[in-house]
Formats: structure tokens, C-alpha cells, sequence
């Protein structure tokens, strides 16, 4: 227990007890996190696909929606990575999306 507390600051580090109640609680963050994380990076992208979409005149919702009836089949990382480093890329994506629908 004291070799997973190393680098922690104090008497965390080197008593037993406290130690244990901060590796533990350590290990509850880590659980935790894990699973916002996702969470998180999820929402970076639907907002970075959103104010790209917002730049061309179509909201976040009517895009999916435009995208899912032209069966063009991209996840929301891609379109992200495709939003911030290729605009022109993305606009195509859009006008695409706009003519088969």
C-alpha cells in the first residue's frame, strides 16, 4: 500500500492508514474518470462539429439528421478532426449531405 502511495505529499506517503484511505480513494477517482472522460471528449466533439456547422448556416441537430438520410456514415471524432483541421473538407461533407437530402 505505501509503494502505491509514493508521490503523495506528507504523511499520506509514509503512514499506513492514510495512506490506504488515499490509494483507495485514488482508485475511486481513476474508476470514475475513466468513464467521464468519454463523457467529456464526446461533448468536445458534438461542439466543435456544431460550430463549424453554425459557420456554414446549419445547426448541430439538422447536420446529424442531413448526414444520417445521405447515409454518409461518419462518427462524431472524425467529423470533429475533419472540422477543426480541414474546413474545406467539411464544408464539402455539408453540401453533400444537403444535396442527397
Amino acid at each position: 500500500m505505501l509503494k502505491a502511495a509514493q508521490g503523495y505529499r506528507g504523511r499520506r506517503s509514509t503512514l499506513f492508514k492514510t495512506a490506504k484511505m488515499a490509494v483507495f480513494k485514488g482508485w475511486v477517482y481513476a474508476y470514475r474518470d475513466r468513464k467521464q472522460k468519454k463523457r467529456q471528449f464526446r461533448t468536445l466533439w458534438i461542439a466543435r462539429i456544431n460550430a463549424a456547422a453554425r459557420q456554414l448556416g446549419v445547426k448541430y441537430s439538422e447536420l446529424v439528421a442531413l448526414l444520417g438520410r445521405a447515409h454518409i456514415e461518419l462518427d462524431r471524432k472524425v467529423l470533429a478532426d475533419i472540422a477543426v483541421h480541414d474546413a474545406a473538407g467539411f464544408a464539402r461533407i455539408v453540401e453533400q449531405a444537403r444535396k442527397a437530402a
